[in-house]
């Protein structure tokens, strides 16, 4: 495995930690644990998450697209998934 397939995987890993916490807000939010210390810790997680998720893109498409190198060839299935996914994350949480 070479340093670009350990990034993806770490940027999936992120991903997955992510939504595995959302599911469980959503979970804390339904049963009504709201006022919790462990629902403010998932809360403040799942953002800290949310921003390394989109450092750790932007970073990508900095290497990806970077005009001195052609690095275009190394888009694979797993990248265009990652950009798919994560114009929609833009989408989502952009402030209105």
């Amino acid at each position: 495995m070479n340093y670009f397939d350990a990034y993806i995987s770490l940027i999936f890993f992120t991903k997955i930690v992510f939504v595995i916490l959302a599911f469980t807000r959503i979970y804390m939010k339904m049963t009504g644990k709201e006022k919790s210390e462990l629902y403010k810790k998932i809360v403040y997680l799942k953002q800290k998450l949310e921003l390394i998720f989109i450092v750790l893109m932007a970073l990508l498409l900095i290497y990806l697209f970077n005009p001195i190198k052609n690095n275009i060839s190394m888009i694979d299935r797993e990248t265009k998934l990652l950009l798919y996914l994560f114009g929609f994350v833009l989408i989502i949480t952009a402030k209105w």
